[in-house]
């Protein structure tokens, strides 16, 4: 190795070391972030905690960011026992534990299987300690990392301390606010170029959260008001190097139209800077070309004219090229990189090197005097191609949004000081009075006061079949009235419309992150900085065994693999899928609110579906009236009728209606009492009643053998029996029966044709839930439920290692949707039952769960091959452009043919994406089709005899029911019961210690 090479290599080896410190080092370190009156840490999870013991004030709510870096069993589960609080931690991912400490003093934590051990220590205000610990000062960046050097104590083993440091001020401020920007045409080209703008705004003070969707182009900030505003997040996003604007209404009309215009701008900007690179580098290319290839005599030698090349190319370096060597040089100087910084560096090292041939080629020797004009046009060219058919493609994926908001009308008519005029939609009140004409849409929701008609309301639930309404009917904006005209009061107007609420939804889905894109951003946030090293390692290894010249070798294969990697790819995979895919649901009348809940949806295997307003109308009618001894049917159903007159429970209406119905006259209920999930206790007309289920009589003493036989018969008719006790006797049974839904036998015949077992949950006796099951083709029956134990029910199932999926409407489903691995609920049902679940249908009909589980399906089929491809690429062209073939074969990758790959690759992720925009859901399955078994009925015994008992594990501390304890132990005539085998191990080794303790 002569001198030059060694030089070379020492000098690749430096800059390796030295951008490994630039890009990886410490940075100057930032205030923690703010959320109101808040302690924060980051605690890191790898084969124990770092930091194992923290400090904090007590009653002050305490946020613990717990960053795993690793899988596994031990420490997937962090407890507190003290606190009862415990969390599921992601393998390589962070996650949130809040809770406020309200006691001081030493409080052991400790994983699942209690084989990793941390200490909280939890001090008054103005307690002292002489325990080491971390000040909260600038030189521990706390957010970045919890752990910091520490003195050692003399004597003691080494220990890691920190403390959890106060977050904002002293006194409790007001909420967050939040404000989206819109990146339209600015510069951000890349998943890097979104890291960067996420790193730069999570490190100003008074910033809570940032979402950077990368996909939608679009920039979410929850912030403090008091200590940032949004024109300060704009100039630190402009000090990053790219440029955003507010968007001042998200999901608006104006706004949307506003980014529209910008989208535009930006597609004319590519092409006019893409013309003259064209038009610009033609002349030198194929003059470089054909002399290179053909050698023909006709040429123009000015061609080959350096000083002519030169002067072709240097507009297209600094006109074509500005936006890329803009973001790229302003990205190097905060430390980051992106492909932008990729591109530049690349054509000024080619552009470079051709102007020290130009100026002075006797610096050179004269086999290194070649110029590399045409290959820095070509790729800037080349790459301003790339990203105008990307923008033209990307531009498809936000189609949903844009058809939704093209769905409202811009005017309404409406009824002021007695006469009608037209307004625009925006200055309608709440409780004005609209018109609607046949054929015209209905602007806002409202409630229909004067008139009837049938309106189409695809638009919004995507159920095609026409609707008729009438007076005291609810109306929706944006749907189609077909044939009469009518009168509505304005109940719901601006962005509290269901339709702002659907656009809304969808905004929220499509800027969030699906779990599969964290292996993509993890490797994006990389990815630039590793190929610049792989470029540098390239240039040192063809200049030190490549043929001669050398020195052109490298310069060639190192530009080259700086071109042709493409980090686009990576980032684009995920998010433009989910923009499509939210979308496509809102069209079919299904709101998707996140798209982690997109991605969990295409793995459940169970669906658990409530039977009342799911599978039934949820509007039970009365059937029978059996009474037993002297009261006749008339006198018992008008007695248990007026019983119901102050509930509100469906089946108590029903019975209401259908005293009415029969010309019955009902008295007025006194002394009222309900008996959740058992019924009511109520005196009429100075008669003590009983009315509900047998377990009410039961639990009252009261003997219902002469009941028992007259149920028995109704339920296997599918009937709701419900138990009439008078004065402590049996009285008589009165029966209703639920209509099941037209749809819900085929719904549910196509659920199971795509492999998911469909249970049926119910507070009914197993012989009703056991009719209504085999009417629908529902072979697994969690029957006699109590409201309360839905949530029960599915843990039991999600204990069974099953993903669960549930499906409600009332606000007795809530629990259940939220503890379930994706709650849907049915539109048509309760606000809390929609503000619990994941997705919602926004029509009610059960064939939507088939819809949105097939279409998360073809999400997450789109996205693993987007992201398939992506990485097959990065593998293949980096290596090749680095000319890895060339011993074989002799082959090298030209930087020209680098960024026509390279624009493509990413081109090709888009069009892919935009695939998913032919999504139709797929056909019902009659019930003929799909075999039903006889139901197997389950009766919960949730809390039919008391409530679940707890007892406390000796070991971790964890509240442990003994019935589902993972193990139990005798030690000294007492049994004690575990949260895990490992924790009844210890226990087994060392009873002494934990009894003692316990």
């Amino acid at each position: 190795m002569d001198g030059s090479q060694l030089a070379v290599t020492l000098g690749g080896v430096g800059a390796i070391g030295l951008l490994a410190w630039y890009f990886f080092g410490p940075k100057q370190s930032h205030a923690a972030r703010v959320m109101g009156n808040v302690q924060e840490i980051v605690v890191t999870v790898k084969g124990g905690y770092s930091p194992d013991v923290i400090r904090a004030r007590k009653g002050v709510p305490l946020r613990l960011i717990f960053d795993r870096k690793e899988a596994g069993e031990c420490s997937s589960r962090v407890v507190f026992p003290d606190f009862q609080v415990s969390k599921t931690l992601a393998p390589f991912a962070k996650t949130t534990l809040e809770f406020t400490p309200d006691k001081a003093g030493e409080f052991g934590f400790a994983c699942g299987m209690n084989m990793l051990h941390g200490t909280l220590i939890v001090e008054d205000d103005g307690a002292e300690t002489d325990m080491p610990m971390v000040a909260a000062d600038a030189t521990c960046p706390v957010p970045e990392s919890a752990t910091c050097p520490v003195p050692e104590a003399k004597a003691a083993p080494a220990q890691e301390y920190a403390k959890a440091v106060g977050v904002g001020p002293t006194l409790p401020v007001a909420g967050t606010s939040q404000v989206e920007f819109a990146m339209v045409g600015s510069g951000m080209t890349c998943p890097s170029c979104a890291m960067n703008i996420e790193r730069a705004l999570n490190a100003v003070r008074g910033v809570d959260d940032v979402k950077v969707n990368f996909g939608a182009q679009r920039i979410s900030v929850r912030y403090d008001p008091a200590q940032v505003t949004p024109e300060g997040l704009d100039k630190v996003i402009e000090d990053t190097g790219y440029s955003v604007s507010v968007r001042d209404e998200p999901g608006g009309r104006d706004t949307e139209d506003k980014e529209a215009a910008q989208r535009a701008a930006e597609r004319q900007d590519i092409t006019r800077r893409l013309v003259v690179g064209a038009v610009l580098s033609f002349p030198v290319v194929f003059g470089m070309m054909a002399h290179e290839f053909f050698h023909p005599s006709w040429l123009p030698m000015i061609l080959l004219n350096p000083w002519l090349q030169l002067a072709l190319i240097a507009p297209v370096m600094f006109y074509s090229g500005w936006p890329i060597h803009r973001t790229g040089w302003l990205t190097l100087r905060h430390r980051t990189a992106d492909m932008n910084t990729l591109i530049t560096i690349g054509t000024s090292a080619a552009f470079a090197y051709s102007l020290v041939v130009t100026v002075v080629p006797n610096a050179l020797p004269e086999n290194l005097r070649a110029v590399y004009y045409e290959a820095v046009g070509v790729i800037i060219t080349l790459v301003m191609l790339g990203r105008l058919l990307e923008a033209i493609a990307r531009g498809g994926t936000g189609e949903a949004i844009r058809k939704l908001i093209g769905l409202q009308p811009r005017t309404a008519r409406v009824v002021r000081n007695g006469a009608e005029e037209d307004i625009p939609i925006d200055e309608v009140l709440q409780g004005d009075i609209v018109i609607v004409r046949p054929g015209e849409k209905v602007p806002v929701d409202g409630e229909i006061v004067e008139g009837r008609s049938t309106l189409d309301e695809s638009t919004v639930t995507g159920e095609s079949l026409p609707v008729t309404k009438r007076e005291g009917d609810t109306v929706i904006g944006a749907t189609i009235n077909q044939t009469g005209a009518f009168r509505f009061r304005a109940t719901k107007v601006g962005k509290d419309t269901m339709l702002a609420q659907i656009i809304q939804l969808v905004e929220q889905a499509q800027s969030s992150k699906a779990p599969i894109q964290r292996l993509a951003d993890l490797i994006a946030s990389r990815f630039v900085p590793i190929v610049i090293f792989i470029s540098i390692g390239t240039f040192v290894v063809w200049f030190n065994f490549g043929p001669s010249p050398a020195l052109i070798f490298a310069l060639v294969n190192a530009v080259a693999v700086l071109i042709v990697s493409c980090p686009c790819a990576l980032g684009l995979a995920t998010p433009l899928s989910i923009m499509v895919g939210t979308g496509k649901g809102a069209q079919n009348g299904i709101l998707i609110r996140s798209a982690e809940a997109l991605e969990i949806a295409h793995k459940l295997d169970t669906l658990i579906l409530d039977k009342t307003g799911t599978i039934t109308k949820g509007r039970p009618s009365l059937t029978d009236v059996v009474p037993v001894g002297d009261v006749d049917a008339d006198e018992l159903l008008r007695l248990v009728a007026s019983a119901e007159r102050s509930s509100e429970h469906p089946l108590g209406e029903s019975i209401v209606r259908g005293a009415e119905e029969k010309g019955l006259e009902l008295a007025e209920p006194g002394e009222f009492e309900s008996v959740t999930g058992m019924g009511i206790r109520v005196s009429v007309e100075g008669k003590r009643l009983l009315v509900g289920s047998r377990r009410l009589l039961d639990d009252a003493g009261l003997d219902t053998a002469t009941l028992e036989k007259e149920a028995e018969r109704l339920a296997v008719e599918g009937k709701t029996s419900i138990f009439v006790a008078i004065d402590g006797t049996a009285a008589g049974v009165v029966a209703v029966a639920d209509t099941v839904k037209e749809d819900s036998a085929i719904a549910i015949a196509t659920l199971r044709s795509l492999g998911l077992e469909v249970v049926m949950i119910t507070g009914d006796n197993r012989h009703t839930a056991e009719a209504i099951a085999r009417q629908v083709g529902i072979e697994r029956v969690l029957a006699e439920v109590l409201p309360q134990d839905k949530a029960l029910e599915v843990r039991r199932l999600q204990g069974e290692n099953k993903l669960v999926g549930m499906v409600g409407d009332g606000i007795n489903d809530a629990p259940a949707l939220a503890q379930a691995d994706v709650g849907i609920a049915i539109g048509t049902g309760t606000d809390v039952a929609i503000e619990a679940s994941d997705i919602t249908l926004i029509s009610g009909e059960l064939k939507g769960v088939a819809t949105a589980i097939t279409l998360s399906r073809a999400t997450m089929r789109n996205i693993r091959q987007n992201l398939t491809f992506a990485f097959v690429y990065n593998t293949i062209g980096i290596p090749v452009a680095a000319g890895v073939l060339y011993p074989p074969f002799g082959i090298l990758l030209s930087p020209m043919i680098a960024a026509a790959a390279m624009a493509m690759s990413s081109l090709s992720v888009v069009s892919n994406a935009n695939r998913l925009r032919n999504y139709k859901p797929s056909a019902l399955v009659e019930p003929s089709a799909v075999l039903a078994g006889t139901p197997r009925v389950e009766v919960s015994q949730g809390s039919k005899e008391q409530a679940m008992v707890t007892v406390k594990d000796p070991v971790c501390g964890m509240d442990v029911d003994p019935k589902t304890a993972a193990g139990s132990a005798t030690y000294q005539d007492k049994t004690y019961y575990f949260c895990s085998v490992h924790c009844r191990d210890a226990f087994k080794a060392e009873p002494e210690k934990y009894v003692h303790g316990s």
